[in-house]
């Protein structure tokens, strides 16, 4: 290890904590951005400046937590918004259904492994292969067959979730 992350942390922890429980307003969250920024400096081969490379990890990972809380809630509004029209568009037993094939196919991809259910959201998303590998720490090579993989678990998984209520209805109608 070229940078010598024990020193760093006893050098720097304390200062960083606070500075992010200011900034945060919460102390187990800073705990965990200087967890994360001290993880990253193990990688660093070199740091020039160690207070300032220390601070702006630490302020960039909280700026990338906020962007994505931002990406979620709007992703969330949108989906909600959606889902209001389509109930004004459709009768309701329509609305019913769809909303329980919507619940299954959530579940199915909650099922999914981690990696696998990260890869087809970013996907999903539009990121390209080399952008997927870089997140996901894997092989580009690695990404399409991660991403077949994963399309046909959540195929897999949604079918069985689907037989299994359909199994449910018909013990419930005897």
């Amino acid at each position: 290890m070229s940078v010598e992350v024990e020193r760093l942390f006893r050098t720097y922890h304390d200062t960083l904590v606070r500075y992010l429980t200011r900034r945060l307003g919460d102390r187990d969250w800073a705990e965990e951005v200087a967890q994360e920024t001290f993880v990253r400096a193990l990688r660093q081969e070199r740091i020039v400046n160690e207070r300032a490379w220390l601070f702006a990890v630490a302020t960039n990972l909280v700026r990338d937590d906020a962007r994505k809380d931002a990406r979620r809630r709007k992703h969330l509004e949108l989906l909600r918004a959606e889902s209001e029209q389509e109930a004004a568009q459709e009768p309701e037993t329509q609305t019913l259904e769809r909303a329980q094939e919507m619940a299954l196919a959530r579940a199915a991809l909650e099922s999914l492994a981690e990696k696998d259910r990260l890869a087809l959201l970013m996907k999903e998303e539009g990121l390209d292969y080399h952008e997927i590998a870089e997140a996901l720490d894997l092989s580009v090579g690695s990404v399409g067959t991660t991403l077949s993989r994963a399309r046909r678990r959540l195929a897999e998984g949604f079918e069985a979730l689907v037989r299994a209520r359909q199994g449910e209805q018909g013990h419930a109608a005897s």
